[in-house]
């Protein structure tokens, strides 16, 4: 049992943290290119908030949206 935990052990410390690792090895020479991960995440979280501000927009202009306190069940 404990060999089936060592080869757990060496599948993510030698396969599947080397993208990690080459992240950090590249923080030393480019600290934006190492954080290019991070600066996806804001791009696509600031896309989709200007996306659901834009379709909220849309539907108060055209009156669709239901503002009785009631609206809801669980109201």
């Amino acid at each position: 049992m404990k060999a089936f935990f060592e080869g757990i052990a060496w599948l993510f410390e030698e396969i599947l943290f080397l993208p990690y690792e080459v992240l950090r090895e590249l923080e030393l020479t480019s600290w934006t290119l190492a954080n290019s991960v991070n600066w996806i995440f804001l791009i696509v979280g600031f896309s989709a908030m200007v996306y659901w501000v834009v379709q909220l927009n849309i539907f108060e202009k055209s009156g669709e949206e239901d503002k009785d306190p009631s609206a809801h069940s669980f109201l």
